[in-house]
Order: structure tokens, then C-alpha cells, then sequence
């Protein structure tokens, strides 16, 4: 024992004081520090998102980029009215040929660094931008209603991040609440988007089908999908959460090309009316989303009516038989073979009250009622070259639809020409008074109707699956 304690005694005078700091640091350090470290470590809870398509940093998601940062406006998705954002206000100039944004004060990206007008670039082509220390001035062309929408996307700054110690490799810097904080590519497109936020961290991981999406959800590599057409057997799987929506951004609709010969004003609507619609709110009348301040409600809603699809078919009977050619994606097979059914019966019905209309003198003719359907499938349908198409369309935030009708856009695959819807389009984009667009817009809709380029069937439902 006393050989124990010579050895303690000789220990605390050799390295007592070191042990005893020691010792009081450790406590302080376990007890203090720790704490107030372990408070400043959050651990964020991971959100494993699946997308589908295509995209790189130049061209993201339009969630990643509302995630990332906001625009000079931002429109109102109840009813599609345009706000300032970054922008404190704005003012026309040059009889609407001008915009003047007043940008806010105290403004930053999420590296730190504060908003200034020149960081606002949106590439715009033909617009000449100016900018003055407070202002953003856009020049354009001519008079263009819908600016103030085109600016509610958002602004992005892309950069240069070290990358593998000695690399650089670009990014891309927000004003929202996440901010990129690593992403993968393959193969030149994106893999993989990691946003961090100030509570949760966002993985966002691409595919290029919906199969390869749902795949992955089964496979537990993401754990929730958006904006999904069809959920297949996810269904019927227990402990996951499938809400079913409808999405009035998008519809689908029967488009004709109105330079086929066979398709006249008549035959158009006769195929109109012997289709059955989709009765309720998912029912689309028309282009235009049913929630914008510009939709036009009671317009022709061409419910089925065989009687009317019959006598508007035998007003003009076609100079041969209709034998037309439905193309459409995998995703919509059972509509196309549903209409088909529909068309090939108003044929009948036509060719027996054409054998029977008294006012008919060559019946040969007759056989031209006769309708007959080839359904082709293409998941890439060409809109260069078909005669009949059903797809969804994207409706834009703007009611105006002059890319998608006006006789001179390259857009108009339909080939539709109308020279009065011309002219009311033209008049909806250069008038800056809302009512007046309002009325544009009205009118545009009923004369529309009137004269079909399409059949409009529905709006688009959408599924969000969770775990």
C-alpha cells in the first residue's frame, strides 16, 4: 500500500496540474460545448422525390427551379392573376411596348450575396434589356400583354464550384429557400439533385419513363411521386398513400389536321358530336383553363348527340370514304379504341339514314358515310405528320393561345386557319386593359367552338404517390 501511494504522490506532483486541467476541460467541454454544438447540428429529414424526363442544370424541373428561387411576378394559381414578386411593381411604357420593373431592396441569393438589376437575365430573344440601379427596363417589339407572366419565372445565376479537390464544375444559385447543394449527371443528362432547405433536404432522382419511376418507388429508391397518369398495381399496395387529383393545367384532346382534305368544318363537328365526354369539373370545353379570369363559361359543348353528328355528317358527305387514322401514346389506348368504336357506329347510323333520305339521289354516295378507324400507337407521336391525334396538351398560365392557333406559328400543328381568330388573338396579346382581353378572349373561345380544330375531351388527372 505504501509503495502505492509513493507512486500516486510522485504522479500528481509530476502531472497533477495536467491532469487536473485536463479534467476540468473534458467537464466543461462534455458539458457546454457538446450542448450548444449538438443544438447547432440538425439532423434534416430526407425527401427522396422521383421525376420524369429529361433534364440538365440549363433546363430543370419546374418544381427543382420554384424550389431553387422566384421571379420578378408570380401568378396566382387560383385565378391566373399576375403579382410582383422580386419586383415591387411594374409600369408600361411606349403604349405597352416597354415594361419598367422596380426591383426590391434587400434581396439576396442563397450564397450571401445581394439582388442586383443585373442579375436579372432572362435571355430574352429580340428584347433588349436595360438596367438602372433600381430598375429592369424590357424593349420590346411590339405590344405583348402576357410579359408580366414570362417573368414569373425564376431567377437563376449560374456559377463555378470547386469539385474533386482540384475541378470545377457548374451550379446554380436561387433566391428561394433550398439551395443546390450537389447533383449527379449521366451521360449528359441529370441523375441526381440534392436542395437543402432550412428544415429538409430534397432528393430529387430522375427517370426517363413513368415504368422506370413507379419502378423505383417499388424498389424503394424514392419514396414519392408527383403527377403520375396512371399508378398501375401501386393501387392496390398496402401502406401507401395515392391521392388522385385533376390537373386543369392539361387536357386531352382528339387535334385534327386541318389540312387533310376529308376534314371539313362538318365532318369535324360530326365527329365531335358522337364522341362521349367526361361529365363534372373534369370536363374540358375548351383551351383555356376553367379557373382563369379569361375562361368563357356556357360555351358549344358538343355533348354526344348521334342524332346531330348524323345530320352534320350527311350535310356534306365526303367525296370518298373516311377512312382516317387515330394516333395516340400507349397512355391513352382505351380512349382511342373507345372513340374509334364511337366513329365507326355513327358511320352506320349515317350510311342507314343516308339509304333512307329521300333528298339523297345517288346512294352510291352513301358508302361514303361509312367510317373506318386504324388506331396507331406511338409513344413519340409526330406532330409534322398525322391526320388525327389524341394527346394532353399543357394549357399556359396566360390565356393567350396565339402560339398554338394562329395561322402563322410554326407551333400550330394543327394547321388551323381562321382569319378572325387571327385577329382576336392578335388583339388578346397587344391589349393591356384586363377586361378588354377578357372580352378577346371570350369571343376567341365561342368562335373556336364554333369552327373545331380538336375535340376536347377532359382534363388530365394526376396522382401523387407516398409512402
Amino acid at each position: 500500500m505504501r509503495k502505492i501511494y509513493w507512486y500516486i504522490t510522485a504522479y500528481i506532483k509530476k502531472h497533477g496540474l495536467t491532469f487536473f486541467i485536463s479534467v476540468f476541460f473534458a467537464i466543461a467541454f462534455f458539458s457546454v460545448f457538446i450542448p450548444i454544438l449538438a443544438k447547432k447540428i440538425t439532423i434534416k429529414k430526407k425527401r427522396y422525390i422521383g421525376v420524369v424526363g429529361e433534364y440538365n442544370l440549363k433546363n430543370l424541373p419546374t418544381e427543382v427551379k420554384n424550389s431553387l428561387s422566384v421571379g420578378l411576378t408570380k401568378v396566382n394559381p387560383e385565378d391566373k392573376n399576375v403579382k410582383p414578386l422580386l419586383a415591387e411593381r411594374w409600369i408600361t411604357e411606349d403604349s405597352g411596348k416597354t415594361y419598367r420593373f422596380i426591383i426590391k431592396k434587400d434581396v439576396f441569393w442563397t450564397d450571401g450575396k445581394e439582388l442586383v438589376t443585373d442579375d436579372v437575365n432572362y435571355n430574352f430573344k429580340d428584347v433588349e434589356t436595360i438596367t438602372t440601379p433600381n430598375d429592369v427596363i424590357f424593349k420590346l417589339p411590339d405590344k405583348f400583354a402576357p410579359f408580366p407572366q414570362i417573368v414569373s419565372e425564376p431567377l437563376l445565376r449560374y456559377e463555378s464550384e470547386a469539385h474533386l479537390f482540384f475541378f470545377k464544375r457548374p451550379t446554380v444559385v436561387g433566391i428561394g429557400p433550398y439551395r443546390l447543394t450537389s447533383y449527379q449527371n449521366q451521360s449528359g443528362r441529370l441523375k441526381q439533385v440534392v436542395l437543402d432547405g432550412p428544415k429538409q433536404r430534397l432528393v430529387y432522382r430522375f427517370y426517363l419513363t413513368e415504368q422506370n419511376a413507379l419502378m423505383a418507388f417499388k424498389k424503394g429508391e424514392v419514396d414519392l411521386l408527383k403527377n403520375i397518369t396512371n399508378p398501375q398495381n401501386l393501387i392496390n399496395w398496402k401502406e401507401i398513400n395515392i391521392k388522385k387529383s385533376i390537373n386543369f393545367d392539361q387536357y386531352l384532346a382528339v387535334f385534327f389536321n386541318n389540312q387533310d382534305p376529308l376534314l371539313k368544318k362538318n365532318i369535324r363537328q360530326a365527329l365531335n358530336y358522337s364522341v362521349k365526354k367526361e361529365a363534372g369539373t373534369a370536363r374540358a370545353l375548351g383551351p383555356i383553363n376553367p379557373n382563369s379570369w379569361a375562361y368563357l363559361e356556357g360555351g358549344k359543348d358538343y355533348n354526344k348527340d348521334m342524332d346531330r353528328a348524323v345530320e352534320r355528317l350527311l350535310e356534306g358527305l365526303p367525296p370518298e370514304p373516311l377512312k382516317l387514322t387515330l394516333t395516340t401514346t400507349s397512355l391513352f389506348t382505351n380512349e382511342a379504341e373507345r372513340i374509334k368504336a364511337e366513329w365507326e357506329q355513327l358511320g352506320q347510323a349515317a350510311y342507314t339514314a343516308c339509304q333512307k333520305d329521300g333528298d339523297v339521289e345517288n346512294k352510291g354516295l352513301c358508302n361514303n358515310a361509312q367510317i373506318t378507324i386504324d388506331v396507331k400507337i406511338s409513344n413519340f407521336p409526330d406532330t409534322n405528320n398525322f391526320q388525327l391525334l389524341l394527346i394532353g396538351q399543357q394549357i399556359p398560365d396566360d390565356p393567350d393561345q396565339y402560339f398554338m392557333w394562329h395561322s402563322d406559328q410554326a407551333t400550330n400543328f394543327t394547321n388551323y386557319k381562321n382569319t378572325r381568330i387571327d385577329s382576336l388573338l392578335e388583339k388578346g396579346r397587344q391589349t393591356l386593359e384586363q377586361q378588354e382581353r377578357k372580352a378577346a378572349y371570350q369571343e376567341f373561345q365561342q368562335f373556336l367552338l364554333e369552327d373545331p380544330p380538336a375535340i376536347f375531351l377532359t382534363y388530365l388527372l394526376s396522382y401523387t404517390i407516398s409512402r
